[in-house]
């Protein structure tokens, strides 16, 4: 039964992952240093004359938020897979994503409980700290943290696989090498003295491609487990030694 749910889970990952970055993609930046000649409406600070973007700009929000619970169950899922000696790593994973899955589900909740209703209510005093617009803003950098947090559940879980076949092999480092660009972007745009955004663009970016990418190759290994007769899919390190 828990490898149907890890299954469904990492199905589940990807499909999301897969909508909110096209959803993201397809959304114009519309502030910050992004917002170019082709985009056809750039919003200049306070970033709260933007109401006229409702519900276009906040859809790929519903993905992106639906995202994070089920990341959350695919990282339970993986600390059943783990063989009993590296169930640390899952639980420190396990820690990571939840931390993620708050900032974001609250970072996401709030556009649509305060920063929209107040932008179609005309309340914008004040509104200039938490709109998405904003390339200063707590929203931009409440993305940031938490997909760093994601990076580093990811990274956590990377050990699980350790020894496996070529499936495992491939998960294991596209979990490591998603934190080590993530990292590096960081490192790289704090040298350059680049924005924030920057940043949040780039981890975005990373983890939803290490998402789709790890997401079916999950769903591949939880599959084969499902075919198993009972057995852990990676056997413990005391069975490889005897």
């Amino acid at each position: 039964m828990h490898h149907r749910v890890g299954f469904w889970a990492a199905i589940l990952t990807v499909l999301l992952t897969a909508a909110t970055a096209i959803a993201g993609v397809a959304t114009p930046a519309r502030s910050g240093p992004f917002c170019g000649p082709t985009t056809w409406a750039c919003v200049p600070a306070p970033y709260t004359d933007v109401a006229q973007f409702i519900p276009g700009d906040y859809l790929w929000l519903i993905p992106a938020m639906l995202l994070a619970p089920v990341f959350v169950v695919l990282m339970a899922a993986v600390h059943d897979y783990a063989p009993e000696p590296r169930r640390i790593f899952t639980r420190i994973a396990l820690a990571f994503a939840l931390a993620y899955a708050v900032v974001i589900g609250v970072d996401y909740f709030a556009q649509f409980a305060v920063v929209i209703p107040s932008l179609q209510a005309g309340e914008t005093e004040s509104l200039s700290l938490f709109t998405q617009y904003n390339p200063h803003g707590l929203f931009i950098a409440g993305e940031a943290f938490g997909y760093l947090a994601m990076s580093l559940a990811l990274l956590c879980a990377a050990p699980v696989f350790a020894g496996g076949g070529r499936i495992e092999r491939a998960i294991q480092w596209l979990f490591i090498g998603g934190f080590v660009l993530a990292v590096a972007a960081l490192v790289a745009l704090w040298i350059v003295g680049g924005d924030l955004i920057a940043f949040e663009v780039s981890v975005l970016s990373i983890n939803w491609i290490v998402l789709i990418a790890s997401g079916i190759l999950l769903s591949v290994a939880f599959r084969r487990a499902l075919g198993s007769t009972g057995a852990r899919p990676i056997r413990e390190p005391e069975e490889r030694a005897k």
